[in-house]
């Protein structure tokens, strides 16, 4: 997973993500932000999405994919990510067993996703230091409780019918209308 000495292989296009996953209830409505940079700090992109309803540590998880597969997505080869949870960080690793089976499945996910990386660090930071990646993964879970909120008055409008249409839902959530690359990873 590494180059020499755990740096990028010469040539390889690196990242930095910042990653964050947020749950209000633990289990209850979840969002995942992560804030992209390349290896000189420049910011390359962001993303906000809406997970429905899942733990903390479950959004932690699919902050950590969705930022490996837009990294992917975008020639990325090297990353480093910073993540609030060392709880992730050292499962990650390999310092702490997964025990809990939707975690299971998550880290197996990212196991197998960081293959694709010719070099990969996992490092837990303070919260105060993940700033961007929490009010991505906050601004979605806001959005999404904006939009119900829109939708019960449209229905109240019309006799209790909706003239909204469902959500596009591509399997990994929504994405901020800032975001690069609409579609998804």
């Amino acid at each position: 997973m590494k180059g020499p000495k755990g740096h990028p292989a010469e040539g390889d296009l690196h990242f930095i993500i910042y990653i964050d996953g947020a749950s209000r209830g633990n289990p209850g409505m979840a969002g995942a932000g992560v804030w992209m940079t390349n290896g000189e700090g420049k910011k390359q992109g962001e993303l906000s999405r809406y997970l429905g309803h899942k733990t903390n540590n479950e959004a932690e998880y699919w902050a950590l994919l969705l930022g490996l597969k837009e990294v992917k997505r975008l020639g990325g080869k090297s990353l480093h990510v910073f993540t609030d949870s060392e709880l992730i960080e050292r499962q990650v690793k390999g310092l702490y067993r997964v025990k809990d089976l939707k975690l299971k499945t998550l880290h197996q996910v990212v196991i197998e996703n960081l293959r694709d990386f010719s070099s990969f660090e996992i490092e837990s930071i303070p919260r105060e230091e993940n700033r961007e990646a929490d009010r991505l993964a906050n601004d979605a879970i806001q959005r999404r409780i904006a939009r119900e909120k829109g939708k019960e008055g449209s229905r109240r409008g019309r006799g209790g019918r909706s003239s909204s249409h469902p959500a596009r839902r591509d399997g990994w959530g929504e994405e901020s209308p800032s975001s690069k690359g609409q579609g998804g990873p």
